[in-house]
């Protein structure tokens, strides 16, 4: 079964704005009856930036759901609507004239240190090269590719991601877009939103494949991203990393250092596969091991909206302790803004900004041999040496503080800079690539991610980005 080829042919005419409504009623039929064909009849699990994972995590078991036709045809006119529609006939006016802004001449302001780390990312290709047989081998690895040519975004979706992992990543680059137009190399990339590493740098040597994530191991060639997070997770109630970093540190800063609870504090899920999380349980003792563990329940946390799980409230503890749980957690981030001392359980994953992370700087390393003894040397330390635990504590919160929305921008433009120039052919879209932009992503999304969306959109820098060396 297929779709005839002149119904291909019915998109084009519909640049003239009086024709649309009668065309679109034309061509709404083959067009839903293609998009039904080529996911086999099985509209739950179309590839689309909205969708549950086809395997779900450890942590967020997410049912298939099941449509009746009626759904069925009303989520195949949506998909119809946002995919193949929105970009092809929004008003390009706004973003023509934004694109060519240029930036101030001022002298741009030096980056963090550990933004030298993408070199040492990006190493593996120094001498090979980004072909197009990397992104081929590498694709089968990936949930989505990002396309980049001459300042539009086009994405080829493969796997649905987990909850809005894709839509916000999506977001997030199309916001980089804004935030430097004009400026943005033409780029292809591989994407994948699953939480561990892949690409092992003993099975892959001989050719190592390129593929961004969230995290990277030192045994990985995965380049780390930033998350979906900075930009806001919706389902439950973490808001853009702007605004969720303000409440923080502000939440931090209504008790002293004295006055907070001299224990260490961690609330997390356990029952993850995650050895150090189960051995963590052992740990909670106030008075023996100096710590208060408490197991997160997220479908009781879901029914409560969340209310019981605000960041800001949970940095009342002079110590907060992380522990890697599948893979890497995004809540790295948020205990190290509480300005309280960050008691990090030795981890195997790194994300793209943990590489600025130095023991006894901003940070107490704990050694998971000896987890709840070392817990407990720690909080002694901490209590008997006041003034250093507590500019540790700050050290880290500046660390975080220091990692604003604008460096994080900054952040995915040099990565992407460098990565298109390791490439040795010129990227073009796909064929079963469709172009994304703020008006599609915005058209797929729900009330509450609309209004996150909305809430992290970039505007043009003034600004040139931040200088590595």
């Amino acid at each position: 079964m297929g779709l005839p080829s002149k119904s291909f042919r019915l998109l084009p005419p519909l640049r003239l704005p009086y024709l649309f409504p009668f065309l679109l009623v034309i061509s709404l039929f083959p067009l839903t009856a293609l998009i039904l064909y080529k996911v086999d009849g099985v509209v739950s699990q179309t590839k689309t930036v909205v969708g549950h994972n086809l395997k779900p995590t450890p942590w967020h078991i997410f049912p298939l759901r099941t449509f009746d036709e009626e759904t069925r045809q009303a989520r195949a006119y949506k998909i119809l609507q946002c995919s193949y529609l929105t970009c092809r006939y929004r008003s390009d006016s706004t973003y023509r004239r934004r694109r060519f802004v240029k930036a101030s001449s001022g002298p741009a302001e030096k980056c963090p240190e550990f933004f030298a780390a993408i070199y040492r990312d990006l190493q593996p290709w120094a001498e090979s090269r980004i072909s197009k047989a990397h992104l081929e081998a590498a694709q089968k690895y990936a949930a989505f590719r990002v396309v980049i040519v001459g300042g539009k975004l086009y994405v080829d979706l493969y796997y649905a991601c987990v909850q809005s992992r894709a839509m916000f990543t999506i977001w997030a680059i199309l916001q980089l877009l804004r935030r430097y137009p004009g400026m943005v190399p033409d780029v292809d990339m591989m994407f994948d939103c699953m939480d561990k590493p892949t690409i092992s740098r003993t099975k892959h040597r001989s050719m190592p494949l390129p593929l961004f994530r969230y995290c990277t191991t030192k045994n990985h060639f995965d380049i780390p991203f930033p998350d979906w997070s900075f930009w806001g997770w919706p389902e439950i109630n973490i808001r853009p990393w702007h605004e969720e970093f303000l409440d923080i540190k502000e939440g931090s800063q209504t008790l002293s250092w004295r006055k907070k609870v001299p224990r260490a504090y961690w609330k997390g899920n356990p029952d993850v596969s995650s050895p150090i999380r189960t051995k963590l349980l052992k740990c909670n003792h106030s008075r023996i091991w100096g710590a208060q563990i408490f197991r997160q329940d997220w479908g009781e946390a879901a029914r409560s909206g969340f209310k019981q799980s605000k960041l800001s409230s949970q940095c009342n503890h002079r110590y907060k302790i992380y522990a890697e749980g599948y893979a890497w957690s995004v809540s790295l981030k948020y205990i190290l803004s509480c300005g309280s001392v960050a008691l990090i359980i030795s981890p195997r994953y790194e994300d793209f900004f943990s590489r600025g992370l130095i023991p006894r700087e901003n940070f107490l390393h704990i050694d998971p041999l000896h987890l709840c003894p070392a817990i407990k040397q720690a909080v002694d330390w901490g209590n008997e040496h006041d003034n250093e635990a507590e500019a540790i504590g700050r050290r880290g919160q500046e660390l975080m503080e220091s990692l604003s929305m604008d460096r994080l921008y900054d952040y995915m433009f040099h990565l992407i800079s460098e990565y298109s120039k390791l490439q040795d052919f010129k990227p073009s879209p796909p064929s079963t690539a469709m172009e994304a932009c703020a008006e599609s992503l915005l058209c797929f999304a729900d009330e509450k991610q609309r209004n996150y969306l909305n809430r992290s959109m970039a505007f043009p820098s003034q600004t040139h980005p931040c200088t590595i060396h």
